[in-house]
């Protein structure tokens, strides 16, 4: 369960996604709009700034074009016929003949300030400036030099009446006055030949056009043409934005064309974009003398294509993020998957308690490399609970065994020591008849405190086991001579159950190196156990002696190497085997190559063979109950096995199952004969071989 504050993996990933490339992208859209905007304007202001000069060049040849059509009409040979309506017809069809930009033609008296013919109202046109014109006619033709250019501005036309020169549409934008010389028929200057013209007319331009409206401003910076009656005639200086339109000016007049941003030229905190360019001025016609022409437009109509562009730009992005928002959902999908299949399978108890294998195949190696090593991990747990479990069991059991063997030693206990207190105190109370009853009494009570020793000596043996040390005093010695020692002592036990003992295939001498009593107590042990748990039938002792595989290695000491002896307990490594022969005859001699088996076989209950392995262990017993027919500790066979293996030896139990009878097998490396003691070997042949029991308990030699 998730705590408080807490979020999934694919929430956090589809979040950091989302936070990481949405604004990336909106970051991107809006540079792409702002990287379309200034192409827009410089796209802008450069056809704004071709649009300027292009308006610069109409004027120059407009300017031209009147010039010359003015001098030619100003020779024509009607002048010099002195004829009023003449004069009259002819201005008028020089009015017809000329382009539209022309208001008015006249010709008026330069010595009587009279008009003599009009198109346009009586008023005087004067030009400027006569200075430069000769009062005689030369030889040489007018050339434009001597056209008199005068601008009209708005101060300069008073009110008039209807049919006045000052009566032009305001929209007409720079208004000039051309005025060039007439000579009579004495070639006297008589006359003066004037058209007032307005250059530059309003165009009805289209929506997102470039071209922009003309203002034209003289090199002293009085604005000669503007779309705003009120701003003709006014210097740039009374300007609000008087230090761009200067800064224009300047570079204009400097042969720069480019363009600029204005912002109070036509209304208040209306954004303009103007390209520029300059001309010679007409009315000097000097080159040091310049006019400015602006090409102006609105902001909005530079942007224009911007409107399209953000439309494409809105839905681009609202694609986009869709887009983002589908890639990042699957991105998060897939990487979030495997640790969601990983987390849901770890989070499931009964998937780690099945065999299944953990997910895997995913499409990122790291993500493979986790299931695997998850895999390992849970492999390396369930064994890891395989083995808990496995000792809790083995725990449990040997607790079991514990209070058994406690139960069991008890009661083992407590029954020869009430044998031994029954029997002394009847021989101390006097119940006895005679001495020979006394004495059988005390028999008994030896007995008992004999086989309680025995029990005493049992478990001294385990906690020495279980402590590392116990030892084995290890010297050369006959197995057969022990052998005969534990079949004579089962002798009666034997004899009393009526049982048939056979003894084969024993060698005169089987020389071993052993400790004498340990190993008499394990064969003691095999035999009488074998007597214990065998009602009836047989008992067969047999030994063979066959070669070693290979040779057992001896240490310096004498002893087996640790490589040559079975470790089947790790108190048995933990235990000593001492040599107890003075010098180093042992440590210089060779083992023999072969070794000897002593087989117990008897017909008695037999052992199931999932239980012959625990047999041994410490305090297990096939019937471990107290109340079971045949006593014990359960210690025999595992002080046995230890004792067997401190003595280079190994010891096994096999049995075809309950009442098959059960087979022991002892082995032990033999050495050579010569090195048992001449008196050891002597001692033989004074021992009466074992005789076997006949069917009715009758001893017959085998």
């Amino acid at each position: 369960m998730a705590k408080l504050g807490q979020s999934s993996f694919r929430r956090i990933l589809l979040t950091r996604l989302l936070l990481l490339s949405v604004p990336i992208l909106l970051m991107g859209v809006y540079v792409t709009y702002r990287k379309a905007r200034s192409t827009l304007l410089k796209t802008a202001g450069q056809n704004l700034t071709e649009s300027a000069a292009r308006k610069g060049e109409s004027i120059q040849e407009i300017i031209a074009a009147l010039q010359s059509n003015l001098i030619s009409a100003s020779e024509s040979v009607v002048f010099k016929s002195q004829s009023p309506v003449g004069y009259q017809k002819f201005v008028e069809e020089l009015a017809q003949q000329l382009p539209n930009q022309i208001q008015c033609v006249q010709l008026s008296n330069l010595q009587t300030k009279a008009v003599v013919a009009s198109t346009c109202g009586n008023q005087f046109i004067e030009p400027s400036s006569e200075t430069l014109w000769f009062q005689e006619r030369g030889s040489t033709p007018i050339t434009r030099s001597q056209v008199d250019v005068k601008v009209l501005l708005p101060q300069d036309q008073p009110p008039s009446e209807t049919g006045n020169i000052n009566q032009l549409n305001a929209e007409n934008q720079l208004k000039l006055v051309f005025s060039v010389p007439v000579y009579n028929a004495a070639d006297q200057l008589q006359y003066a030949l004037s058209i007032h013209s307005a250059l530059l007319q309003p165009k009805e331009t289209p929506p997102g056009s470039l071209t922009g409206y003309p203002v034209v401003i003289s090199q002293s910076g009085m604005i000669l043409a503007h779309p705003s009656l009120e701003r003709v005639g006014r210097n740039i200086e009374q300007e609000v934005e008087a230090e761009p339109l200067q800064r224009v000016l300047t570079r204009a007049i400097a042969g720069q064309q480019a363009f600029e941003h204005l912002f109070f030229f036509e209304q208040n905190n209306v954004e303009l974009l103007a390209g520029y360019t300059s001309i010679t001025s007409p009315v000097t016609g000097e080159e040091n003398q310049k006019w400015t022409i602006l090409a102006v437009t609105h902001i909005d109509s530079a942007l224009a294509g911007l409107k399209d562009i953000q439309q494409v730009l809105f839905i681009l992005t609202c694609c986009l993020i869709a887009a983002s928002l589908l890639a990042t959902y699957y991105i998060a999908h897939d990487l979030a998957m495997p640790l969601e299949k990983l987390t849901e399978y770890a989070l499931n108890d009964s998937e780690l308690h099945s065999t299944g294998k953990i997910p895997r195949n995913f499409n990122i190696r790291e993500f493979n490399q986790l299931s695997e090593a998850l895999e390992g991990m849970i492999s390396r747990l369930r064994h890891w609970a395989e083995e808990l479990e496995t000792a809790w069991k083995e725990a449990q059991t040997a607790n079991q065994l514990k209070n058994e063997f406690l139960a069991n030693t008890s009661h083992e206990l407590r029954t020869p020591l009430n044998g031994i207190i029954g029997c002394l105190r009847l021989v101390r109370d006097g119940f006895c008849d005679d001495k020979e009853e006394e004495l059988d009494f005390l028999q008994r009570a030896d007995d008992a405190a004999i086989h309680l020793l025995g029990i005493i000596n049992d478990v001294l043996d385990i906690a020495k086991i279980e402590a590392g040390k116990l030892s084995v005093e290890m010297e050369p010695i006959d197995l057969r001579k022990l052998l005969n020692e534990v079949i004579n002592l089962q002798a009666v036990p034997i004899q009393e159950k009526n049982l048939q003992f056979n003894t084969t295939d024993l060698h005169d001498i089987i020389p071993v190196r052993a400790d004498p009593a340990k190993l008499k107590q394990v064969l003691l042990n095999v035999v009488s156990n074998a007597v214990k748990f065998t009602d009836a039938g047989s008992i067969t002792i047999s030994t063979r002696i066959e070669p070693l595989a290979e040779q057992p290695m001896m240490s310096s000491t004498g002893n087996l190497s640790p490589s040559s002896r079975p470790l089947y307990n790790l108190s048995a490594k933990k235990a000593k085997a001492t040599n107890t022969d003075h010098g180093n005859d042992y440590a210089n001699s060779q083992l023999s190559s072969s070794q000897v088996f002593v087989t117990v076989k008897d017909t008695g209950i037999g052992i199931d063979p999932t239980q012959q392995q625990k047999l041994f262990r410490p305090f297990v017993m096939v019937d471990g109950s107290t109340t079971r027919k045949c006593g014990g500790t359960g210690l025999g066979l595992a002080i046995s096995r230890n004792l067997i293996e401190l003595m280079g030896g190994r010891i096994t139990l096999s049995s075809e199952g309950d009442g098959q009878g059960t087979t022991v097998e002892i082995s032990l490396p033999t050495i050579e004969p010569s090195l048992l003691l001449t008196g050891d070997s002597q001692g033989l042949n004074g021992v009466t071989p074992m005789s076997s029991a006949d069917s009715n308990g009758a001893v017959t030699q085998s």
